[in-house]
């Protein structure tokens, strides 16, 4: 059996948000050993859990940069290049996405070679040597020899395959066809409720899906060769859904802050269940009102009744609480969730610590974001999905 590959993220304060989190849970849901650093204590929402001044490069076998401002000031330090160059004169893969090649323009990683970004980045690169390579789309990336680079996050199911390709990894099960069912906006129309309306009118609620909670696991699949589609009902392929970023801070309940607004990739209405292997749904406040929509809870019946691999985390479990799939069922969920949980007839299983998920028969369910990489790698076992060295 092969050694555990072990990867670096190098962080900054201000370092883009899903180009810390999704590969670095992607990666730890695909087996492999991640350690972030940064020569201070701490990157914005996101805990680092190596000393920056106790690093190795030898004893790493790939390096990623995220993007984000962080590259800007990392650039600046010669710590940080010298660990690059590290990286580099032992030939060992490098993956950096976005800003983070300036970090490589300011190491001398880029000269003589085939190297795209950010757009913005372009001077910077082609001033320190690099053959730029256009970017047709924010999702372009490139490769050449131990150098993989990106545009933008939307890049990640290439960028992030790329580099555990140049790892030695061999991906198994792949072209599974996955469903995420996303909520954002709420649509309740009102009938005439006193004689002195003469019309009736909508009540437009807005309703958030965590950020991380779709699109850690959305890219996670992607980056393995899966289709993967995201709906939403009430909106179609193209359509955009907000989300909203629930950390934990110390209070007694998560915060909640703006997240990005994530693109939907197929029609809800008309869609076959039975053309997919698999449902993600995902956490956030918007599970509460698609809890209440019957073609929603029609739809998750039909892929637990169905036995195909089901995975919920945080909130998304009021989700199957309402549609009745729950009873005699061993899950987890967000604490505040038990209630819903409970009552539904399943066993209670406490989530202690946060990040502990569990699979009972077809069904995965995860407590919050922090569990992504037990979560991920649990669906994937469900779908015949892996990744080996």
């Amino acid at each position: 059996m092969a050694a555990q590959r072990r990867v670096l993220l190098l962080c900054g304060d201000y370092v883009e948000d899903y180009e810390v989190m999704v590969p670095f849970q992607a990666l730890l849901a695909y087996g492999l050993s991640v350690d972030a650093t940064y020569s201070e204590s701490r990157g914005h929402n996101f805990a680092l859990n190596a000393t920056f001044d106790e690093i190795d490069a030898a004893k790493y076998d790939g390096l990623v940069i995220p993007g984000g401002r962080a590259p800007e000031y990392l650039a600046m330090n010669e710590s940080v290049t010298d660990l690059v160059k590290k990286f580099e004169d032992l030939r060992k893969p490098i993956a950096s996405i976005c800003h983070g090649q300036l970090i490589l323009a300011a190491a001398g990683s880029v000269k003589g070679r085939k190297c795209t970004a950010y757009p913005a980045v372009k001077p910077a690169l082609i001033a320190a040597g690099a053959h730029w390579v256009e970017p047709e789309t924010m999702a372009f990336c490139t490769s050449d020899g131990n150098l993989i680079t990106g545009a933008t996050y939307e890049g990640h199911p290439e960028f992030i395959r790329l580099f555990i390709t140049a790892l030695g990894a061999k991906i198994s099960g792949s072209g599974k066809r996955i469903l995420f069912l996303c909520g954002s906006i709420f649509y309740m129309q009102i009938l005439e409720a006193y004689s002195f309306m003469a019309d009736s009118f909508v009540v437009l609620e807005q309703d958030y899906m965590e950020d991380y909670e779709v699109m850690v696991p959305f890219q996670s699949l992607q980056a393995l060769e899966c289709h993967v589609d995201a709906i939403c009902p009430g909106k179609h392929a193209g359509d955009k859904c907000p989300t909203a970023v629930h950390d934990f801070e110390g209070d007694q309940t998560y915060s909640e802050k703006p997240g990005h607004n994530f693109t939907l990739t197929a029609d809800f209405d008309g869609l076959d269940a039975s053309n997919y292997d698999g449902l993600v749904i995902p956490g956030g406040r918007a599970p509460e009102y698609l809890a209440l929509d019957e073609r929603v809870i029609e739809l998750v019946k039909k892929f637990m009744e169905s036995g195909k691999p089901v995975a919920s985390i945080c909130h998304g479990q009021q989700i199957l609480s309402a549609s009745g799939v729950l009873k005699g069922k061993k899950c987890t969920a967000y604490p505040a969730v038990k209630l819903n949980v409970v009552l539904a007839g399943a066993t209670w299983l406490e989530p202690d610590p946060i990040h502990r998920c569990f699979t009972d028969g077809n069904l995965v369910t995860g407590a919050a974001w922090p569990g992504h990489p037990e979560f991920v790698s649990q669906f994937m076992a469900l779908l015949g999905l892996s990744v080996s060295f």
